[in-house]
């Protein structure tokens, strides 16, 4: 992916604003306009849809992360990947076709976003942005925003106002890891723990029943890849810390957190230093599914 791709990642408010070309007349669908898919959402809650009722951008589809962009929770994990059948059943819905334009948000660090953009181009489709600073930097400039369920999620066949997409699901168009290819690239590669410093040492661990890191990995909380207003920090910035860590363009590299949906966001700054990376969907809580993998707590090791 060459300098100018990976800054096409993002787009920011007043580039969103002229593509949508907002009016204050009812906004409608046309193939021109981007499909905008609102992916709001909290660890615990609460649920995202709320949010979109008290305002969301114009045109705005929402799109639940629990269950539209991630599969059941289960031995995979708690948002492992979904099928290809289901995920492009709901993308269609939300009129998402081949070589249309795609903006995703969510409230400002682009945690769920993240997700929502590496699960598209993983199912192939290229052409999906996320809009930086989110939710919270649309409003802040003074955009325009609506209010209510319009048709509700991508899943219900209330959405009348959206006409059907064509997007086919076609697998393999992102790098995934599963719990040895995380293992082996943590012995031999780098493997970004993008988790809180405190749950990679096993001091708390809210969510999952065990506490702790995959043994070799390296502490890289997510949360210092954004700016205080949630917009990302520039890719000189992001290259300088990640190499710090130990990625570079020749040492393979990977992410992972609870369940596959911050660590999103660190392949996403990843890709906006221009340095590849792989995503371990299942992440930790697949990883402690197992009691045979091995288990590090604390910061220190060997």
């Amino acid at each position: 992916m060459d300098a100018a791709s990976t800054r096409q990642q993002l787009i920011d408010v007043p580039s969103l604003a002229r593509a949508l070309a907002v009016q204050t007349v009812p906004v409608t669908v046309s193939a021109a306009r981007p499909v905008v898919l609102d992916v709001r959402w909290r660890l615990g809650g609460p649920p995202g849809s709320e949010s979109y009722r008290e305002g969301h951008l114009p045109g705005a589809v929402f799109i639940d992360l629990d269950t539209e962009v991630c599969g059941p929770p289960g031995p995979a994990g708690r948002h492992p990947l979904p099928s290809a059948a289901s995920f492009q059943a709901v993308m269609r819905r939300a009129g998402v076709s081949a070589g249309r334009h795609v903006v995703v948000y969510d409230d400002a660090d682009a945690t769920a976003a993240a997700r929502m953009w590496w699960t598209l181009r993983y199912f192939g489709h290229e052409a999906v942005q996320v809009l930086d600073g989110g939710y919270r930097a649309w409003t802040a400039a003074d955009q325009p925003v609506e209010r209510g369920e319009r048709g509700g999620t991508a899943g219900r066949a209330a959405i009348s106002t959206v006409p059907p997409g064509d997007f086919t699901a076609a697998p393999g168009g992102m790098a995934a890891l599963d719990a040895g290819e995380s293992a082996r690239l943590a012995r031999y590669g780098v493997l970004l723990d993008a988790r809180t410093a405190e749950r990679y040492d096993g001091e708390v661990e809210p969510v999952d029943p065990v506490a702790g890191h995959i043994p070799g990995a390296v502490s890289a909380p997510a949360s210092a890849n954004v700016r205080e207003d949630g917009r990302f920090r520039s890719p000189a910035e992001l290259r300088v810390r990640f190499v710090s860590l130990g990625a570079s363009a020749n040492a393979p590299t990977g992410a992972y957190c609870g369940s596959g949906v911050t660590a999103a966001q660190e392949v996403l700054a990843l890709t906006l230093a221009g340095l590849p990376a792989a995503l371990y969907v299942g992440s930790w809580s697949e990883w402690v599914t197992d009691p045979a993998r091995p288990v590090v707590v604390g910061a220190a090791e060997g």
